[in-house]
């Protein structure tokens, strides 16, 4: 008997915040959480939505290659743990200085325990 295979966790176009309309509808309706290396904004949306990820990066952090390695980081985090999120939310993460040279598992615990601490996560 085969096992089941995998669900597929992608991050397509539709999982993204796009427009700068969204953004500010977060950070000004939304909750705030700062946290490690990042800053959690969220807004819940209703039930059946599909969770939506933005990320923002600062100059502060770096040149060009530091900025998107850390959207990269961030958005494999929010890939790999969108299923366990306990509500759909329109989440925007804000890559805090810290952040640079962080590895991929020290930059995974921050995204988690700031969506443990939210109370953004399934049990």
């Amino acid at each position: 008997m085969k096992p089941a295979p995998p669900e597929r966790l992608r991050l397509g176009r539709s999982s993204r915040l796009a427009q700068s309309r969204d953004f500010a509808r977060v950070r000004q309706q939304g909750e705030r959480l700062v946290l490690g290396c990042l800053i959690a904004n969220w807004n819940r949306l209703p039930e059946g939505s599909a969770p939506r990820l933005g990320v923002v990066t600062s100059k502060k952090i770096g040149g060009a290659p530091a900025r998107s390695r850390a959207r990269r980081l961030l958005r494999e985090s929010f890939r790999l743990h969108q299923h366990e999120l306990a509500r759909p939310v329109d989440l925007v993460l804000v890559a805090r200085n810290s952040i640079a040279g962080k590895s991929f598992a020290a930059v995974e615990k921050d995204f988690l325990a700031a969506l443990r601490r939210a109370s953004l996560l399934k049990n």
